[in-house]
């Protein structure tokens, strides 16, 4: 797990570390129904993730104490699910090989790399849109060859649309419903959807959610709703929330990154694929699965580059779609738009892969002033994952998907697990978090942090930490000199010694770690503080 980044990699800030801390405090409080963040509530996102982590942290038997490896556990497992869920999808549609060349892709992709190693809730959204939209797509296809739909089928459809609900709202229910609205456009037949059971069905939905919902909404006073549905998703809609507020075109700036390295190819076969729209019913799902749901993520203000990760298998499926045709079909000329959009996309892939390359190997000269060894083989198996991932021929066969895939996998397994975590002067909570352990002078120990607020910082060193100003130091180690440990910029250290020798006491300064808030770019030098009189 080292290797792979679960456990290397220090808590990611901002988003990670507050999702892990609401869980760690369930593990401390025994509430599981609330969720919180210090004294503050979470109610941006539902309860679902909080319990798949909770589950990972009483599974691994160390309780709150358990490292951030356990919580990002549920990430992996979301990350391998949707895996397994493309692949079966792909399997169904368009023969073994074909599912388990799109299974390789979504395996592969940058972006299922980062969340997988992430403890959010976008991997676990992932696996329920790949389940839900994987049965709806075997429903949609075997009714339109009048053949026995699987019993199973709408089952799968609605568990999975009750857990993503559970998980991130209404995304999933949201990308079924548009891929349905553009399936009934082009084809004005609504009739197949009978087979998906929709009274059981959305019965079992709710018996999925309501519970927690109705027990939220009465402890929150509807605070809950309020925050989650009128300020957040509502919110995100209407404007860029949290600084993220950009115009349409982001996605299809940040695709070659998140699609990488299997973008280019991708594309080569959404467009075959679209040049066939009107001849074969699995493609139209495809299409209508991809194409909407990032339509309308691009014209919605708030933009972050997983929020089209539920899209993805669309086009993952295409690649596997495409090994079926014979040669000369598969790589059939294409429209001179296409072209030139093909083009563009394998300047996107020359772009990231020599972008990835260079980090692997600047990163730990810039930030530590020291090659690193690691850097050779992961800039050298990112250049052959993009290599192997330009190809003339818009048909990459199975061999050759499988040999970017083991490429593109060595290179995360070294950024994420060696790489990245060597580079101290941007894990400052880690090292702070150090330097507490070294110089903590008592068990019951809290720290004040004054102008160093990161969440990272309240899951490694404890939620008691408190979130502060330089005068709010100095109170914090007048209150239990014995005990109290301060965290302040060295800037500001002739303020705190005056507040503290204005009440006769001194501090000393035990350690000092300097580096790089990344979250903010600033770059910081920090004091640990504790009373020596």
């Amino acid at each position: 797990m080292t290797i792979s980044g679960l456990a290397a990699m220090p808590p990611l800030d901002r988003d990670e570390p507050r999702f892990v801390q609401a869980t760690k405090q369930m593990a401390e409080t025994g509430d599981y129904v609330d969720i919180r963040f210090q004294e503050r509530s979470r109610y941006q996102k539902p309860i679902g993730i909080y319990w798949l982590q909770s589950a990972a942290v009483a599974l691994s038997g160390e309780g709150a104490e358990a490292p951030i490896w356990v919580y990002r556990l549920v990430s992996a497992l979301g990350i391998a699910i949707a895996v397994v869920a493309t692949a079966w999808t792909g399997a169904n549609l368009f023969g073994a090989n074909a599912g388990l060349a799109a299974g390789l892709v979504m395996a592969a992709i940058f972006a299922t790399a980062f969340e997988g190693r992430d403890a959010k809730t976008d991997a676990m959204l992932l696996a329920c849109c790949v389940a839900a939209q994987g049965a709806l797509a075997q429903i949609y296809t075997s009714s339109r060859r009048n053949e026995v739909v699987g019993s199973h089928l709408p089952w799968i459809f609605w568990v999975a649309q009750g857990a993503a609900i559970l998980i991130k709202g209404p995304i999933a229910p949201l990308l079924s419903a548009l891929t349905v609205a553009v399936l009934f456009a082009f084809e004005r037949d609504w009739r197949w959807l009978s087979k998906l059971k929709a009274g059981r069905g959305l019965a079992l939905v709710l018996l999925i959610i309501l519970p927690w919902l109705v027990l939220i909404t009465w402890k929150s006073g509807g605070t809950f709703l309020q925050q989650a549905v009128g300020k957040d998703m509502l919110g995100k809609v209407a404007q860029g929330e949290e600084s993220h507020g950009l115009p349409p075109g982001f996605y299809v700036l940040t695709y070659s990154l998140f699609m990488w390295p299997f973008g280019l190819i991708a594309v080569g076969a959404g467009l075959q694929a679209l040049n066939r729209l009107r001849d074969d019913p699995r493609l139209r799902f495809c299409l209508a699965w991809y194409i909407p749901f990032w339509l309308l993520f691009e014209l919605i203000p708030t933009k972050l580059p997983h929020y089209v990760l539920p899209a993805y298998p669309g086009m993952a499926l295409m690649v596997g779609w495409l090994l079926t045709l014979k040669p000369q079909d598969a790589n059939a000329p294409l429209q001179r738009w296409q072209t030139w959009l093909w083009w563009a996309t394998a300047f996107g892939l020359a772009l990231v892969t020599t972008g990835l390359t260079v980090l692997c190997i600047a990163a730990p000269l810039y930030f530590t002033g020291t090659f690193s060894w690691w850097s050779i083989p992961a800039a050298l198996a990112a250049l052959g994952a993009g290599y192997l991932g330009f190809s003339r021929q818009l048909q990459v066969r199975l061999g050759r998907i499988g040999a970017i895939a083991i490429c593109a996998g060595t290179t995360y397994a070294v950024l994420f697990g060696v790489i990245a975590p060597s580079l101290k002067p941007i894990w400052m909570s880690r090292e702070i978090e150090a330097a507490v352990r070294a110089n903590r002078p008592c068990e019951t120990m809290v720290l004040a942090s004054a102008g160093y607020h990161e969440p990272s910082l309240v899951f490694l060193v404890g939620t008691e930490t408190i979130l502060t100003n330089v005068d709010g130091t100095a109170q914090h180690l007048l209150a239990d000199p014995a005990c109290a440990l301060a965290l302040a910029p060295v800037g500001e250290e002739k303020r705190l010694d005056d507040l503290l020798a204005g009440q006769g006491r001194l501090a000393n300064r035990v350690a000092r770690i300097d580096g790089v808030n990344y979250s903010s770019g600033e770059k910081m030098s920090l004091g640990l503080y504790r009373i020596i009189n």
